[in-house]
């Protein structure tokens, strides 16, 4: 392509587009970035890509669960495990009520209440100073949990029933709070003189229980399989799809999934636009910068010509007038007009070497230059 370019233009247009093509090259290998730039590039890059490998985990639990069967819990199931190849359902969806393997657990707050899965949890609330905002922040830091199972089963028509396994390492599994008490922090005098000290007020502590009650209808998505001893059993998917127990409707969880794909995707695409609007800026900031150095590299041609001009014949003249000397260099001629002052003091060699852009006799900051034309 640039030999084709090259064919058709002068010699003089033929070298001004070389060097434009050599100094874009040239640019090109040292792409200015700055550390803030690439740290933000780079940071936003990876958690967009994080997110985005969260959204397609989720968006395929999304696609799984569309496509799973129902199963009506009744007599028939085991009859139709038994006649399935291997005896399993890879991925379903079945709901029943939650009914006990054996003794309940009980409520040790709320009589009468009891269930198959129980998580006690105490939590301490405080307030934290932070340093930067200037003012008190609410903290929260679990003290101690606890969670108790017992087997249970899901229960259809015609007393029917499915063995749930490994219930905690299900999704969705929320339960229901049956007693919650805060208990306030007391202190007296020295103690705040020691959290003012320490930056940190205590509140209280937060005292819950959680329970899956006995009779509650809990929907199941997961592998169903038929044992050896004719026990139904819903258990995690061995294909690593994700599995499911949740008290509220199917639909209801499927749309729950879905919103959560949605705001996955949603953040996904926030930071990638951030990612991509800092390379948008490094690329104008690199633009402009290039667009500036060929305006120099344009009037460095512009200087030259006028200086080879000057001296074709040789050397400069004794009987050169000494005014005319670039006040810097005392040996060049002044060629180059420093504006808004207008002072034509210098030539363009000493004018790229001056330190900072003031003109050497009125100190005035200079904004452009322009060749000087003497006839």
């Amino acid at each position: 392509m640039f030999g084709s370019l090259f064919l058709y233009c002068s010699p003089i247009t033929r070298e001004v587009r070389r060097d434009s093509v050599e100094s874009l090259l040239g640019g090109m290998e040292e792409f200015p970035v700055r550390t803030v730039e690439g740290l933000c590039l780079g940071t936003s890059l990876a958690i967009s890509g994080l997110f985005f490998y969260i959204y397609r985990k989720k968006r395929k639990s999304v696609d799984k669960l569309n496509e799973a069967p129902h199963i009506n819990l009744d007599g028939k199931l085991a009859d139709l495990l038994n006649v399935t190849p291997g005896k399993c359902l890879q991925y379903v969806v079945i709901e029943g009520a939650v009914q006990p393997v054996g003794e309940p657990l009980r409520s040790q707050y709320q009589e009468g209440s009891v269930g198959v899965v129980q998580k006690l949890m105490l939590r301490e609330h405080k307030l934290v100073w932070n340093s930067l905002a200037h003012t008190w922040m609410d903290s929260e830091r679990v003290l101690h949990q606890r969670v108790n199972t017992v087997p249970f089963s899901l229960v259809g028509s015609d007393q029917a029933n499915v063995r749930v396994l490994c219930p905690l390492e299900a999704s969705e599994l929320k339960m229901e709070i049956i007693h919650e008490k805060f208990h306030q922090a007391t202190y007296g005098f020295t103690d705040i003189v020691g959290q003012y000290l320490s930056g940190e007020k205590p509140k209280g502590q937060l005292e819950t229980e959680e329970m899956l009650k006995v009779g509650a209808t809990l929907t199941g998505v997961g592998e169903l399989i038929l044992d050896t001893d004719r026990v139904l059993k819903l258990r995690p998917p061995t294909d690593g799809s994700e599995y499911f127990l949740s008290t509220a409707d199917f639909e209801t969880l499927r749309l729950e999934q879905e919103d959560q794909a949605v705001v996955w995707r949603v953040l996904a695409s926030v930071f990638a636009l951030a990612g991509a609007a800092v390379l948008l800026w490094v690329g104008c900031r690199y633009y402009r910068s290039l667009m500036v150095c060929w305006e120099q590299e344009r009037l460095k041609r512009e200087f030259e010509r006028l200086g080879s001009g000057a001296t074709q014949q040789g050397s400069r003249e004794q009987e050169t007038p000494l005014e005319n000397d670039c006040v810097i260099c005392l040996t060049q001629l002044r060629s180059c007009v420093l504006l808004d002052c207008g002072h034509v003091c210098c030539c363009y060699s000493c004018y790229q070497a001056l330190p900072q852009p003031i003109c050497p006799i009125c100190r005035q900051a200079i904004n452009r230059v322009v060749p000087l034309y003497q006839a």
